[in-house]
C-alpha cells in the first residue's frame, strides 16, 4: 500500500469537497459514490453500518489501517470518495 498517495488522493479530493468523513455523514448521501474507504478498526457496529452503507450506495468498499492519519481527522472510521477517478487511484495504490 502506498499511503503517501493515499493520503494525497484524499486530500485531493477534500479539498475539492468530494469526500465525505464518518458513517452519520456518509448515511446522508443518497448517490454519487464510488469508493468506500473503512479503518480496520472500526467496532462491530459501525462495521455493520459500512456493510449497509455499501449496499445502499452500490459502491465498493476497501479497508485500511489508520484511516483517520490519511484524513487528519481524529476518530475517523469511514471515507466516502464522490470523485470517479481519484477513488480510482486509491483504489489502485491500495493494492500495491
Amino acid at each position: 500500500m502506498q499511503t503517501d498517495k493515499v493520503r494525497s488522493y484524499l486530500g485531493f479530493a477534500r479539498r475539492a469537497g468530494k469526500l465525505t468523513l464518518g458513517v452519520n455523514g456518509a448515511a446522508t448521501l443518497k448517490k454519487g459514490v464510488f469508493l468506500l474507504l473503512a479503518d480496520h478498526s472500526a467496532a462491530k457496529n459501525t462495521q455493520k453500518e459500512i456493510l449497509k452503507l455499501q449496499q445502499k450506495l452500490s459502491c465498493p468498499l476497501l479497508f485500511t489501517d489508520d484511516l483517520e492519519g490519511l484524513t487528519g481527522k481524529a476518530g475517523c472510521k469511514l471515507a466516502a470518495v464522490r470523485e470517479e477517478h481519484l477513488a480510482q487511484a486509491i483504489a489502485r495504490a491500495l493494492q500495491d
